[in-house]
């Protein structure tokens, strides 16, 4: 009769936990396939072909609250850079769009290079286009990371250049954002809701507020054996010790429970059960709820990250430093340098779940070796969040209009 249901169970578990990374079940050949991208980009390139600018420009009364920087870099037979912006242009009132600041950043010493840049959209969409502005010998500097290949530094750089024109506009928030997402329908009215969650849940301010993770670090880590090992065992103990204090008081019980059934639910049933919850995989028996959570350790990446004004002033003097004495042997990446600052001084972070953008870039501009075959996965391409795929744009439609309704409506 266990064997029955075990496998029943088993079959249950395979059939969902099949896009869960941290699960045995995982299947990489059909878990990375888009489903809600696909629509979200349709929207956002349809959108972008109609765009001539918001009505009555991007300065209607409502304040700044947030200014969004994202930096972007001309790649070789594929462009991100326009869907990225149009996904998160697309849906929003003009109310929401007057509270954000939009800085695009064409980072090339030669700004015609990139292919938007002589495209009208691009002055429409943005409060500023950024373009270098530097000295002679930092520009010369810059030229000299173009053209060698080495692009860590450089990334480094922009994305400090960037940030610093952020911190500049003096906005409370900044939120920091690469040119290869796609951001679901209502991503700002969700950031905005989990902005005042953070802030009214931190001790202390908080480091940043992360808008996208990907839950394949987010498994059964080794470091924390020994507490799946306690609660492991205490699942065996307590149903086995109950068993015999049942026999014990209750004689009748005897013959049900004998020696033999209690050693076989003791060392095969319930071990057999500990293993599928484990097989299943961690996003599926234990997932992140719903709404902001604290995510100090195992995440990854730097897709989306939202930093209060302080804070991002502190992290644009850590990256000046690395900067300043660059080591080609150490991670120089912003993401990399940003957690390491966290955890020398403490820093609180928080994660937004579900997540509200999506890597899309199959070509990472950070990595030299680029395959172009779909087997095996770049590192850029396993940059995945599983359960973005699952929005409904219905759904995310209706529920940005029911709160521009009630936001309008002073509630």
């Amino acid at each position: 009769m266990f064997g029955i249901f075990y496998i029943l169970t088993l079959l249950l578990v395979r059939h969902y936990s099949w896009r869960d990374p941290t699960s045995v079940f995982f299947d990489p050949e059909t878990a990375y396939d888009p489903i809600y991208s696909v629509v979200r980009e349709k929207q956002a390139v349809e959108f972008m072909q109609q765009f001539h600018g918001f009505p009555g420009g991007n300065d209607k009364p409502g304040g700044k609250k947030i200014c969004l920087g994202m930096a972007s870099i001309a790649r070789k037979g594929v462009r991100y850079f326009r869907a990225a912006v149009g996904s998160l242009l697309d849906g929003l009132d003009e109310i929401e769009r007057s509270q954000i600041h939009l800085i695009l950043f064409i980072a090339h010493t030669d700004p015609s290079v990139h292919p938007a840049y002589n495209e009208s959209w691009l002055h429409d969409a943005a409060d500023t286009v950024l373009l270098y502005d530097l000295d002679p010998d930092t520009l010369s500097h810059v030229r000299a990371l173009e053209t060698s290949g080495f692009t860590q530094e450089k990334a480094l750089f922009d994305y400090n250049y960037l940030l610093q024109s952020c911190i500049a506009t003096e906005l409370p928030y900044i939120a920091m954002m690469e040119d290869d997402i796609l951001a679901l329908d209502g991503w700002f009215h969700r950031t905005r809701s989990a902005l005042e969650m953070a802030e009214s849940r931190s001790e202390k301010p908080f480091l940043y507020l992360r808008l996208f993770y990907t839950e394949q670090f987010l498994g059964w880590n080794s470091e924390n054996w020994a507490i799946y090992f306690f609660w492991s065992l205490w699942t065996v103990l307590i149903p086995t010790s109950a068993l015999l204090l049942i026999r014990r008081c209750a004689p009748n019980y005897h013959a049900m429970l004998s020696d033999r059934r209690i050693f076989m639910l003791t060392f095969v049933c319930i071990p057999l059960c500990i293993l599928l919850f484990f097989a299943a995989g961690r996003a599926t028996v234990l997932p992140i709820p719903a709404g902001v959570n604290q995510m100090n350790d195992f995440a990854c990446c730097g897709q989306g990250l939202v930093f209060p004004q302080v804070k991002a002033q502190n992290l644009s003097r850590w990256y000046e430093m690395n900067l300043a004495y660059f080591d080609v042997r150490k991670n120089g990446l912003a993401d990399m340098l940003t957690e390491e600052y966290a955890k020398e001084h403490e820093e609180v972070r928080w994660a937004i779940t579900p997540n509200v953008i999506q890597h899309v870039g199959r070509k990472s501009t950070k990595q030299k070796d680029q395959s172009d075959r779909p087997h095996p996965l770049t590192e850029a391409e396993k940059m995945f969040n599983f359960k973005f795929e699952l929005n409904d744009a219905g759904r995310l439609r209706r529920e940005h209009e029911r709160v521009l309704r009630e936001m309008k409506a002073g509630k």
